[in-house]
């Protein structure tokens, strides 16, 4: 599996952990929804700064995100 595809499972997962849709997260990482349910779904490679961005509003390590 690609880092690609791992990043969004992580994305939907903690998402869904949280209680938040596509687009309150969309709205918290402040990236447009259409582009967060791309990554949801390994359909777009996310920059460093995306990484980044999501895991500030996770609380979790970047590199976690990854895993």
């Amino acid at each position: 599996m690609g880092l690609a595809r791992t990043f969004g499972i992580n994305v939907r997962r903690l998402r869904l952990e949280r209680g938040l849709t596509q687009e309150a997260l969309a709205d918290e990482v402040e990236l447009a929804v259409t582009y967060v349910g791309q990554l949801e779904r390994g359909r777009r490679n996310p920059t460093l700064a995306v990484v980044e961005r999501f895991a500030k509003v996770f609380r979790v390590d970047p590199v976690d995100m990854l895993r």
